[in-house]
């Protein structure tokens, strides 16, 4: 009797019709396409293989890309019983019995590699059920994910597993995708050279979508002439670019888009934030970063730039989608432009560790106000220089703690309007050292 969630017979129902991207699904690891970073000799699974010591895994990567069948052939590899689940539909109940088959299995001299899909959507308990099972070698767990590992998985499970990572496929690896597709179906797709492109394009790095793009167009009846891209495009829907608002696609395009405005580079910047507004984010959440990029890496290096960002941000809530995007889209430019300094950004930290370390020092008597005899007894305003009165309008007295040595915080770059603020800061500096008793 075959196991509980044993996968099913590779031998198919005959005459049965089967989908092209399993009539393709590699027969080794060798035969899989784009990961041979991973795979390859030199590559860590490659290497675990080679040595006869492979441990437990997490494949992190998009979908599409393998990892359900990396997981078949590593079981064939290493001879080990494949059994699959996924925690979409499995709980703790399933988990038990697939843990009590497989020490069942165990006794009988068969190990067993357990390959779950979307590990991630299993609970903490869920995770933590694997440990005992994973250290006693009843499983060597094989875990899938699209999702970050180090946020959506236990520690505890991570310290036990290898976390590999597979990534989106080229346009390199789509083509020889598609000439192993050509070459099973026993002929060439009919389409043009630029429409041949655009379908891989339109696969967005998964093998598998590519494959059922293909399948749809080898069932088109095509005569004449190769279709050209506007055919195409007309007979198939662009696949939707992988976004998810709330995971890692958030996180990393927001990263890029950053990091391009940082860069001084408006072109890439408009191409991340026309990703984002594509994949359905939401223009107020891009205005609120939008602003802290002027705040962050522009700062007084050009004041106008946080005004700048506030503007666009108050034309878009009264123009609503799309009119209003292009005022952020303006504010985006402007930013990526703009001199850069953190100068500030990096005094305010500063200022919070000094504020730490010295805890609850008073400020120097002189700087108290006085407001009862008392107060004013203990020596409160004693002492104090009013600044409008003193030459220059600058008394240079000391405003930090006694006994806290006076720090340099602010140290404005040579850029933008820092330059005239750096004039200040070494003006008052020389006068303050002067008023202090100081070289000149």
């Amino acid at each position: 009797m075959a196991d509980l969630f044993d996968s099913p017979s590779d031998t198919p129902v005959p005459d049965a019709p089967r989908p092209l991207a399993d009539r393709l699904r590699p027969q080794s690891l060798g035969q899989v396409i784009g990961q041979e970073a991973v795979l390859g000799p030199d590559g860590p699974l490659g290497a675990m293989l080679a040595a006869g010591t492979l441990g437990s895994l997490i494949l992190w990567g998009p979908p599409g890309v393998g990892k359900t069948t990396i997981a078949r052939l590593l079981a064939a590899e290493t001879d080990l019983h494949f059994v699959q689940i996924s925690a979409i539909f499995s709980g703790v109940p399933e988990l038990r019995k697939v843990f009590e088959a497989a020490k069942l299995r165990r006794r009988n001299g068969q190990g067993t590699l357990l390959f779950v899909d979307e590990i991630h959507r299993f609970n903490k308990a869920q995770q933590d059920g694997f440990l005992p099972h994973m250290e006693d070698g009843t499983i060597l767990l094989v875990g899938a994910t699209t999702e970050n590992p180090s946020f959506e998985l236990n520690a505890a499970l991570l310290s036990r597993a290898q976390v590999m990572v597979l990534t989106r496929l080229s346009l390199a690896d789509l083509e020889r995708l598609a000439e192993r597709a050509e070459h099973e179906l026993k002929r060439q797709l009919p389409l043009t050279v630029q429409a041949r492109d655009a379908l891989l394009e339109m696969a967005d790095g998964d093998g598998r979508a590519l494959l059922n793009l293909i399948e749809q167009v080898m069932a088109w009846r095509v005569t004449g002439a190769p279709l050209d891209t506007e055919a195409l495009t007309k007979r198939l829907m662009r696949r939707a670019a992988k976004y998810d608002k709330s995971g890692d696609e958030h996180y990393n395009l927001i990263s890029a888009l950053h990091k391009s405005v940082r860069g001084s580079d408006p072109d890439a910047a408009l191409y991340w934030f026309a990703r984002m507004l594509e994949g359905g984010e939401d223009p107020r959440f891009l205005a609120r970063r939008i602003t802290r990029m002027a705040v962050e890496d522009i700062g007084l290096a050009d004041p106008q730039a946080q005004s700048v960002c506030l503007e666009a941000w108050q034309t878009y809530e009264r123009l609503g989608s799309p009119e209003g995007e292009l005022a952020l889209a303006q504010a985006l430019v402007y930013l990526a432009l703009a001199p850069k300094s953190n100068a500030v950004y990096v005094a305010y930290k500063a200022a919070r560790q000094l504020a730490t370390k010295t805890g609850s020092a008073m400020p120097p008597a002189h700087i108290l106000n006085a407001p009862t005899k008392l107060m004013e007894a203990q020596g409160y305003g004693a002492g104090y220089q009013y600044d409008h009165d003193a030459e220059d309008g600058f008394s240079g007295q000391n405003y930090f703690p006694d006994g806290v040595k006076r720090p340099v915080l602010y140290a404005p770059p040579e850029r933008g309007f820092e330059r005239e603020l750096k004039k200040r800061v070494e003006y008052f500096a020389k006068l303050r050292s002067r008023r202090q008793g100081g070289p000149a």
